[in-house]
Protein backbone atom coordinates (compact mmCIF):
# COMPACT_ATOMS: atom_id res chain seq x y z
CA UNK A 1 0.00 0.00 0.00
CA UNK A 2 1.20 3.50 -0.83
CA UNK A 3 2.52 5.33 2.23
CA UNK A 4 4.51 8.49 2.88
CA UNK A 5 6.45 10.14 5.69
CA UNK A 6 6.36 13.76 4.52
CA UNK A 7 3.84 16.15 3.02
CA UNK A 8 5.30 19.00 0.97
CA UNK A 9 3.26 21.99 -0.23
CA UNK A 10 5.23 23.75 -2.95
CA UNK A 11 4.14 27.27 -4.00
CA UNK A 12 0.43 26.43 -4.07
CA UNK A 13 -2.15 29.03 -5.11
CA UNK A 14 -5.89 28.72 -5.52
CA UNK A 15 -8.12 31.28 -7.23
CA UNK A 16 -11.88 31.43 -7.59
CA UNK A 17 -12.31 33.85 -10.45
CA UNK A 18 -10.63 37.02 -9.22
CA UNK A 19 -10.73 35.99 -5.57
CA UNK A 20 -7.46 34.72 -4.15
CA UNK A 21 -8.08 31.95 -1.62
CA UNK A 22 -4.44 30.78 -1.41
CA UNK A 23 -1.35 32.62 -2.61
CA UNK A 24 2.08 30.94 -3.01
CA UNK A 25 1.73 28.67 0.02
CA UNK A 26 4.74 26.49 0.86
CA UNK A 27 4.96 24.20 3.89
CA UNK A 28 6.41 20.83 4.89
CA UNK A 29 4.84 18.50 7.43
CA UNK A 30 6.53 15.41 8.86
CA UNK A 31 5.17 12.19 10.29
CA UNK A 32 4.82 12.32 14.05
CA UNK A 33 4.08 16.03 13.94
CA UNK A 34 1.02 17.90 15.19
CA UNK A 35 0.68 21.31 13.52
CA UNK A 36 -1.84 24.06 14.20
CA UNK A 37 -3.22 26.12 11.31
CA UNK A 38 -4.43 29.48 12.58
CA UNK A 39 -6.05 32.42 10.86
CA UNK A 40 -9.10 34.69 10.71
CA UNK A 41 -12.37 33.60 9.13
CA UNK A 42 -12.02 33.54 5.36
CA UNK A 43 -8.22 33.46 5.51
CA UNK A 44 -7.92 30.25 3.48
CA UNK A 45 -7.67 27.53 6.14
CA UNK A 46 -10.52 25.37 4.82
CA UNK A 47 -9.36 25.83 1.23
CA UNK A 48 -5.89 24.60 2.15
CA UNK A 49 -7.33 21.55 3.90
CA UNK A 50 -9.44 20.87 0.81
CA UNK A 51 -6.35 21.02 -1.40
CA UNK A 52 -4.43 18.64 0.88
CA UNK A 53 -7.40 16.26 0.95
CA UNK A 54 -7.35 16.26 -2.91
CA UNK A 55 -10.91 17.67 -2.94
CA UNK A 56 -9.75 21.02 -4.37
CA UNK A 57 -7.25 21.29 -7.22
CA UNK A 58 -4.59 23.98 -6.86
CA UNK A 59 -4.60 26.68 -9.53
CA UNK A 60 -0.80 26.65 -9.40
CA UNK A 61 1.89 24.78 -7.50
CA UNK A 62 2.11 21.17 -6.35
CA UNK A 63 1.46 19.07 -3.27
CA UNK A 64 3.71 16.04 -2.80
CA UNK A 65 2.80 13.12 -0.55
CA UNK A 66 6.19 11.55 -0.20
CA UNK A 67 7.46 11.44 -3.79
CA UNK A 68 4.04 11.40 -5.45
CA UNK A 69 1.55 14.12 -6.26
CA UNK A 70 -2.16 14.04 -5.55
CA UNK A 71 -2.87 13.17 -9.18
CA UNK A 72 -0.29 10.37 -9.14
CA UNK A 73 -1.53 8.95 -5.85
CA UNK A 74 -5.18 8.51 -6.88
CA UNK A 75 -7.29 6.16 -4.78
CA UNK A 76 -4.26 4.76 -2.97
CA UNK A 77 -3.47 8.22 -1.68
CA UNK A 78 -7.05 8.98 -0.66
CA UNK A 79 -7.07 5.81 1.43
CA UNK A 80 -4.31 7.42 3.50
CA UNK A 81 -6.18 10.68 4.19
CA UNK A 82 -8.66 11.31 6.99
CA UNK A 83 -10.66 14.55 6.87
CA UNK A 84 -12.94 16.13 9.44
CA UNK A 85 -14.56 19.17 7.83
CA UNK A 86 -17.28 21.62 8.90
CA UNK A 87 -19.72 19.29 7.14
CA UNK A 88 -19.49 16.25 9.41
CA UNK A 89 -20.51 13.78 6.68
CA UNK A 90 -22.88 11.82 8.87
CA UNK A 91 -26.32 10.48 7.96
CA UNK A 92 -28.78 11.79 10.53
CA UNK A 93 -31.41 9.12 9.85
CA UNK A 94 -28.93 6.30 10.57
CA UNK A 95 -27.68 5.23 13.98
CA UNK A 96 -24.13 5.99 15.06
CA UNK A 97 -23.22 2.33 14.56
CA UNK A 98 -24.80 2.21 11.09
CA UNK A 99 -22.89 5.33 10.08
CA UNK A 100 -19.58 3.82 11.12
CA UNK A 101 -20.28 0.45 9.53
CA UNK A 102 -21.28 2.18 6.28
CA UNK A 103 -18.04 4.16 6.10
CA UNK A 104 -15.99 1.12 7.09
CA UNK A 105 -17.54 -0.61 4.10
CA UNK A 106 -16.62 2.30 1.82
CA UNK A 107 -13.01 1.95 2.94
CA UNK A 108 -13.25 -1.81 2.33
CA UNK A 109 -12.17 -2.53 5.91
CA UNK A 110 -12.37 -6.01 7.35
CA UNK A 111 -15.05 -6.70 9.97
CA UNK A 112 -16.94 -3.36 9.81
CA UNK A 113 -19.02 -4.28 12.88
CA UNK A 114 -15.92 -4.67 15.06
CA UNK A 115 -14.42 -1.47 13.67
CA UNK A 116 -17.62 0.39 14.47
CA UNK A 117 -17.73 -0.92 18.04
CA UNK A 118 -14.12 0.13 18.62
CA UNK A 119 -14.80 3.59 17.21
CA UNK A 120 -17.90 4.03 19.38
CA UNK A 121 -15.86 3.16 22.45
CA UNK A 122 -13.13 5.67 21.54
CA UNK A 123 -15.81 8.33 21.00
CA UNK A 124 -17.44 7.54 24.34
CA UNK A 125 -20.69 6.71 22.54
CA UNK A 126 -21.10 2.98 23.12
CA UNK A 127 -24.32 3.51 25.09
CA UNK A 128 -25.74 5.61 22.24
CA UNK A 129 -24.49 3.45 19.40
CA UNK A 130 -27.96 2.34 18.31
CA UNK A 131 -29.56 5.79 18.51
CA UNK A 132 -30.11 7.83 15.36
CA UNK A 133 -27.58 10.62 14.88
CA UNK A 134 -30.32 13.20 14.29
CA UNK A 135 -30.91 13.27 18.04
CA UNK A 136 -27.26 13.82 18.96
CA UNK A 137 -25.84 17.07 20.29
CA UNK A 138 -23.25 18.91 18.22
CA UNK A 139 -20.50 17.65 20.50
CA UNK A 140 -21.61 14.04 20.14
CA UNK A 141 -21.78 14.36 16.36
CA UNK A 142 -18.33 15.95 16.39
CA UNK A 143 -16.84 13.02 18.34
CA UNK A 144 -18.55 10.51 16.06
CA UNK A 145 -17.40 12.29 12.91
CA UNK A 146 -13.81 12.32 14.15
CA UNK A 147 -13.80 8.56 14.64
CA UNK A 148 -15.44 8.19 11.22
CA UNK A 149 -12.48 10.10 9.75
CA UNK A 150 -9.98 7.84 11.57
CA UNK A 151 -11.60 4.45 10.88
CA UNK A 152 -9.04 3.50 8.22
CA UNK A 153 -5.98 4.63 10.23
CA UNK A 154 -4.90 7.33 7.75
CA UNK A 155 -1.35 8.63 7.50
CA UNK A 156 -2.54 12.23 6.99
CA UNK A 157 -5.19 13.60 9.37
CA UNK A 158 -6.80 16.94 8.46
CA UNK A 159 -9.10 18.49 11.05
CA UNK A 160 -11.18 21.64 10.55
CA UNK A 161 -12.25 23.09 13.92
CA UNK A 162 -12.34 19.71 15.71
CA UNK A 163 -13.04 21.23 19.15
CA UNK A 164 -16.32 22.87 18.09
CA UNK A 165 -19.17 21.99 20.45
CA UNK A 166 -17.05 19.93 22.85
CA UNK A 167 -17.30 20.30 26.62
CA UNK A 168 -14.21 20.31 28.84
CA UNK A 169 -14.09 16.54 29.29
CA UNK A 170 -14.56 15.86 25.56
CA UNK A 171 -11.90 18.47 24.76
CA UNK A 172 -9.43 16.65 26.99
CA UNK A 173 -10.35 13.31 25.42
CA UNK A 174 -9.79 14.72 21.93
CA UNK A 175 -6.46 16.23 22.97
CA UNK A 176 -5.34 12.83 24.25
CA UNK A 177 -6.52 11.25 20.98
CA UNK A 178 -4.46 13.72 18.96
CA UNK A 179 -1.37 13.03 21.06
CA UNK A 180 -1.86 9.31 20.41
CA UNK A 181 -2.01 9.98 16.66
CA UNK A 182 1.25 11.89 16.88
CA UNK A 183 2.84 9.06 18.86
CA UNK A 184 1.63 6.70 16.14
CA UNK A 185 3.65 8.75 13.62
CA UNK A 186 0.67 10.29 11.83
CA UNK A 187 0.82 13.69 10.16
CA UNK A 188 -1.82 15.87 11.81
CA UNK A 189 -2.88 19.36 10.71
CA UNK A 190 -5.52 21.18 12.77
CA UNK A 191 -7.28 24.34 11.58
CA UNK A 192 -8.61 25.99 14.70
CA UNK A 193 -9.66 29.17 16.46
CA UNK A 194 -9.27 27.49 19.86
CA UNK A 195 -5.82 28.93 20.56
CA UNK A 196 -5.93 28.31 24.30
CA UNK A 197 -6.84 24.65 23.78
CA UNK A 198 -4.07 23.85 21.29
CA UNK A 199 -1.41 25.93 23.06
CA UNK A 200 0.98 23.30 24.39
CA UNK A 201 -0.71 20.57 22.33
CA UNK A 202 0.65 21.36 18.87
CA UNK A 203 4.35 21.04 18.07
CA UNK A 204 4.22 24.26 16.07
CA UNK A 205 1.69 26.61 14.58
CA UNK A 206 1.51 28.54 11.32
CA UNK A 207 -0.67 31.47 10.42
CA UNK A 208 -2.62 31.93 7.21
CA UNK A 209 -3.93 35.40 6.47
CA UNK A 210 -5.41 36.62 3.20
CA UNK A 211 -4.33 33.37 1.56
CA UNK A 212 -0.67 33.69 2.55
CA UNK A 213 1.05 31.35 4.99
CA UNK A 214 3.23 32.90 7.69
CA UNK A 215 5.26 31.63 10.62
CA UNK A 216 4.43 32.66 14.16
CA UNK A 217 7.80 34.05 15.21
CA UNK A 218 9.20 33.81 18.69
CA UNK A 219 8.26 31.73 21.71
CA UNK A 220 7.42 34.50 24.19
CA UNK A 221 3.82 34.76 25.32
CA UNK A 222 0.88 32.46 24.79
CA UNK A 223 -0.16 31.22 21.37
CA UNK A 224 -3.14 33.58 21.47
CA UNK A 225 -0.88 36.54 22.23
CA UNK A 226 1.53 35.63 19.44
CA UNK A 227 -1.38 35.20 17.03
CA UNK A 228 -2.88 38.57 17.92
CA UNK A 229 0.50 40.23 17.54
CA UNK A 230 1.10 38.68 14.12
CA UNK A 231 -2.38 39.46 12.79
CA UNK A 232 -2.35 42.94 14.27
CA UNK A 233 0.99 43.78 12.66
CA UNK A 234 -0.47 42.89 9.26
CA UNK A 235 -3.47 45.13 9.77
Amino acid sequence: MFDFERLTIDDVSRFYGRRRALSHVSLSLEQGELVGLLGPNGAGKSTLLGVLATLVSPSAGTVHYGDRTGVDGGLELRSQIGLLSHELQLYGELTARENLEFFAGLFDLSDPAARASEALERAGLTARGDDVVLGFSRGMRQRLALERALLHHPRLVLLDEPFTGLDEQSTQTLSDRLRALRDDRRIVLIATHDHDVVDGLVDRAVLIDNGRLLSLDGSDGTLRERYRSAVGSRR
